[in-house]
């Protein structure tokens, strides 16, 4: 008897209504870690993703890495870019002329974002943009003023969503009033930070549709397989992982135990959003395919290829 399908377990779930999914990646540092990439990539390529998020560094600083790599998922993959872009750091002038070069690569996506603070206290650049809103409603300058040349169409622009208070914020209220001043700027959806607890993401999507928000909020996982990558993504949330989690991952004795543990809590996490309502799933991938392939095959997401077969049937009959 075959198991349960996650229609069976999750009733918001339907054929007509797939579940959406998306990798995030980030720029190599090096010839090994490109090729290493690439791997990841081709293998990611197979689960027909929805569209894949690039990153990059602080201000911007591998750009022009960023951008090459966007170019090559474009030209080389049929994988869909959403470009990150932070405005911390730069003026309107120069984010313009970023957001023009990224559409004249044929960038349809941007995942808006304020970046990093200067962390040596330095005063921002004279005249440049302090707020993820203030990004969002310059994309929309840019997007009208490029309308012939996108035949009318419409950039989708993706925004940061915090489960838990922002470790700059002074409550959880305050940031569910940022993310609905996103929605009023012109935000499409919005990706969440990491979360360890399985009822975060849906006591921030209860908070934010009662405050008025109504775009989509797309839960972002990250399969918890290191215990120095947990440690070090709670102290920049600000929260703590579970401490049971933790012990589990630090008494593992081989690689193997510790992705089976780790996906096995990472998928607990993805459930409960799906449960709460979650129109798709973000993986945080750190360029990595193989615990990102595991979480897919344990959540069997109902999703479609464009030709209206499971991505993993399809991935089966190519190999076979």
């Amino acid at each position: 008897m075959s198991p349960p399908s996650l229609i069976d377990t999750h009733p918001n779930l339907s054929d007509t209504a797939p579940v959406a999914l998306s990798y995030e990646l980030f720029p190599p540092r090096s010839p090994a870690a490109a090729e290493t990439l690439w791997t990841t990539i081709r293998e990611l390529e197979t689960t027909a993703p929805d569209y894949v998020s690039v990153t990059y560094g602080a201000s911007g600083s591998n750009r022009d890495t960023a951008v090459e790599l966007i170019n090559r998922l474009l030209l080389e993959t049929t994988l869909r870019p959403l470009a990150h872009l932070t405005c911390v750091g730069n003026t309107p002038q120069e984010l313009a002329g970023i957001i023009g070069e990224l559409l004249d690569t044929g960038v349809r996506g941007i995942l808006a974002l304020r970046g990093d603070l200067p962390k040596d206290g330095a005063a921002p650049v004279a005249g440049s943009l302090r707020y993820a809103q203030d990004l969002i409603e310059l994309i929309r300058r840019v997007e009208q003023r490029r309308s012939a040349l996108l035949c009318a169409g419409k950039i989708a622009v993706g925004v940061a969503a915090y489960p838990t208070r922002h470790p700059e914020s002074p409550s959880e209220a305050h940031d569910v009033e940022v993310l609905l001043a996103k929605q009023r700027s012109g935000a499409d959806f919005a990706i969440t930070q990491v979360f360890f607890h399985t009822d975060q993401y849906a006591d921030l999507l209860t908070r934010a549709r009662r405050a008025g928000v109504t775009i989509p909020i797309i839960p972002g996982v990250m399969p918890l397989t290191s215990r120095r990558r947990v440690r070090r993504l709670g102290e920049l949330t600000g929260v703590e992982p579970a401490p049971e989690l933790l012990e589990r991952l630090a008494s593992a004795d081989s690689d193997l135990e510790r992705l089976r543990i780790g996906v096995d809590a990472t998928v607990d996490l993805a459930d409960a959003a799906l449960q709460a309502g979650a129109p798709g799933i973000h993986i945080y991938t750190f360029n990595e395919h193989q615990s990102a392939l595991e979480l897919l095959d344990k959540l069997a997401l109902p999703r479609r290829t464009h030709s209206g077969i499971r991505p993993d049937a399809a991935a089966r009959q190519l190999a076979s």
